[in-house]
């Protein structure tokens, strides 16, 4: 009887006390600092009061500030009060956790259009991908399909889950050269590959190594297509990583057909370090199990009254313990900052420096663009070959000339530009004109 009245007083409330310590203080957000003016009072039709918005050295042309994002103002402002107010009451600060934790899960929901319920919260791309495929049940005899373009990430986790429950992992190449890959040749590779046995077919939205942004919709039709008859258990289910579209792309879960969208939320939605997120459909979150402990009713009301009641896919899949809170909270910001802009209008910003930069560098003798120049099959990405000198004396090079880059760390290693919200056209002109310059 006792546990009885545990159980529905703690669900009821939403287990605060009893997940954050004992405390018995409340906790309401702390309030934001005066003299920051709030996204409405914002012209953020202007680019560059967009670009004001970041603390990012005006001296140099950012274009690998997608790798590990500055903060704008407001996930920075946000950042900073959570900071206090855990340095002055962190008992306090904390009684709000499983509060301030649904507030993210609905911002992100409004951005990416889906239930918040089917949102959980993770540290990052890699991360995420861990927890969905360990969490996946594999068996002997089942068949994981990838891709050769796919991150360590997705082909590491894909190991150790595939190891642990013997099943096949096999890698597929899409295209043969980026540069020239088409949407019918990715998604016909894709679509022999698949087997009867085919359980997960695991796929990067916009490849990192080359800039090839996938044409996920028409590849999951095609999972789609090749579940047809299939009972349930027997199923493939299509795991996107998302982190290089998210924030460079508009298109929504729903609009891409994936079953689970996995993505860090530090890169080009430019969220708090060290933040990311999993959505997972209704059909495919019942099948990945949790695999580290949440601190959420009803999982931890079971341990407390000995019931075994299912947590909803988003809060049993949010890793418990302790976290870098301050960020995490602060990821309501970073959603905020991208919907007051406007998702459409920052993925056609993305996608027309991209095309700018695509076209200068392609003209640059010694120089082989890497990545489509379709818009439909590319992000923000733009990956180049070299064809003298070593790639990472060029990034140096490039830095020296004030233009930020980087390298993709893959085994093919290419010199790789992203234009984003933080670039202008004149930072790509002059990004080609250095190119152009160090090559001759």
């Amino acid at each position: 009887m006792a546990g009885a009245r545990l159980r529905r007083r703690t669900v009821l409330a939403g287990a605060p006390a009893l997940l954050v310590g004992c405390s018995d203080g409340g906790s309401d957000r702390p309030a934001a600092a005066s003299s920051q003016p709030s996204l409405d009072e914002l012209d953020l039709t202007d680019w560059e009061v967009v670009r004001a918005q970041f603390a990012l050295d005006p001296e140099l042309a950012h274009f690998a500030a997608y790798v590990l994002a500055s903060h704008p103002v407001p996930v920075r402002a946000a950042v900073e009060r959570w900071r206090d107010a855990f340095e002055a009451d962190p008992a306090a600060a904390v009684a709000g956790e499983l509060e301030h934790d649904d507030e993210v899960r609905a911002a992100a929901a409004g951005y990416l259009g889906v239930d918040a319920a089917e949102i959980a919260l993770t540290g990052s791309t890699t991360m995420g991908l861990g927890l969905v495929y360990h969490g996946l049940a594999l068996r002997p005899g089942d068949h994981v399909l990838t891709t050769t373009h796919d991150f360590y990430s997705t082909h590491e986790a894909l190991r150790l889950a595939a190891a642990r429950g013997g099943a096949e992992v096999e890698q597929v190449a899409l295209y043969d050269d980026p540069a020239t890959a088409s949407a019918d040749e990715v998604t016909g590779r894709l679509a022999a590959a698949i087997r009867p046995a085919t359980r997960v077919v695991a796929l990067t939205w916009v490849h990192s190594n080359t800039g090839v942004k996938l044409p996920v919709r028409a590849m999951a039709d095609a999972v789609a297509a090749a579940n047809a008859g299939r009972a349930d258990a027997d199923r493939a289910i299509l795991v996107l990583d998302a982190v290089h579209g998210l924030g460079a792309d508009a298109a929504r879960p729903r609009d891409l057909g994936c079953d689970v969208f996995v993505s860090g939320t530090h890169k080009w939605l430019f969220g708090p370090r060290g933040t990311g997120l999993v959505w997972a459909a209704a059909g495919a979150g019942v099948v990945v199990a949790p695999t580290i402990p949440s601190f959420t009713a009803p999982s931890f009301v079971n341990w407390l009254t000995g019931d075994d009641q299912p947590s909803p896919f988003g809060v049993g899949n949010t890793p418990g313990g302790y976290q870098a809170f301050e960020h995490r909270w602060a990821a309501t910001e970073a959603f905020a900052f991208h919907q007051a802009i406007g998702p459409d209008r920052v993925a056609a910003r993305t996608q027309e420096l991209a095309t700018r930069l695509k076209d200068g560098l392609a003209d640059v003798g010694g120089v082989r663009l890497v990545t489509p120049r379709d818009p439909g099959l590319s992000a923000g990405l733009v990956c180049v070959e070299v064809a003298r000198g070593d790639p990472s004396e060029l990034v140096r090079q490039l830095r020296d000339a004030r233009i930020v880059a980087s390298l993709t760390p893959y085994r093919e290693t290419y010199v790789r530009f992203g234009t984003s919200i933080v670039t202008t056209p004149d930072q790509v002109d002059a990004a080609v004109e250095a190119v152009a310059e160090l090559t001759r």
